[in-house]
């Protein structure tokens, strides 16, 4: 199988001098095209920390990690952009404008990609909103919408773009149970549609099952759990 991601001996610190600390410790992991893993642990062991490394939101420091074959360990700011353009991201929040419609918030995503002109971004804005299920709140406000609704844009802008890897962040932590497994359950359709990988952190076990591996994180460091999908939801 293609790696899209491959972490070895990675480190990571907050501080400088005296103030330093260690937050990431000895991270080694492989994740595959077209799979889904989940990362678990308690809140401050560092999920989040890794989830911002491997999606070039911040630059790595020791080790190595590599996404798409890119080094990003000492990556400068316009590697780190470059690499942005082929991750989707979805977090909690959503992190929807509010003063765009569901449409224009997906178009936006697609604006760091020279090679798509505003009428054919539009229109693939469109498709992938009906994918969701949204095709008759394509120009709704995000106030206008159900946290499910936002969550179904938020995987639409993720996803518009086609990109290699989608990291998600607590996608279904504001959602009921029925709306968060909706939610999860359509991010593996169409991820596996587009063969792409998801890194899902959450801790909500009804969603375990969606995923084909699952690691855990405690204290800043990794262990990986290889656990059939029965496994992963007892």
């Amino acid at each position: 199988m293609k790696e899209v991601v491959s972490i070895e001996n990675l480190q990571h610190f907050y501080g400088e001098g005296e103030l330093k600390k260690q937050v990431l410790y000895d991270i080694n992991l492989k994740l595959y095209q077209g799979e889904i893993v989940i990362m678990k642990g308690p809140s401050g062991s560092g999920k989040t920390t890794l989830l911002t490394l491997i999606g070039a939101l911040r630059s790595a420091q020791q080790g190595s990690l590599k996404v798409n074959n890119q080094e990003l360990v000492n990556a400068n700011n316009s590697q780190l952009v470059a690499l942005r353009r082929n991750i989707g991201y979805i977090f909690q929040s959503h992190n929807l404008l509010e003063s765009l419609t569901a449409r224009e918030n997906v178009q936006m995503s697609m604006e760091l990609h020279k090679n798509i002109h505003t009428k054919q971004a539009k229109e693939r804005a469109e498709h992938m909103l009906e994918l969701v299920g949204l095709a008759e709140r394509i120009n709704y406000y995000p106030r206008q919408l159900s946290g499910g609704q936002k969550q179904r844009v938020a995987i639409a802008r993720a996803l518009v773009s086609h990109p290699k890897l989608v990291l998600a962040d607590e996608p279904t932590a504001a959602l009921d149970s029925k709306s968060g497994r909706s939610v999860v359950e359509l991010m593996q359709k169409l991820a596996k549609e587009q063969d792409c990988t998801i890194l899902l952190v959450t801790h909500d076990d009804r969603i375990l099952d969606v995923a084909e591996r699952m690691v855990t994180m405690e204290d800043g460091r990794l262990s990986l759990r290889f656990q059939s999908l029965n496994q992963a939801a007892t």
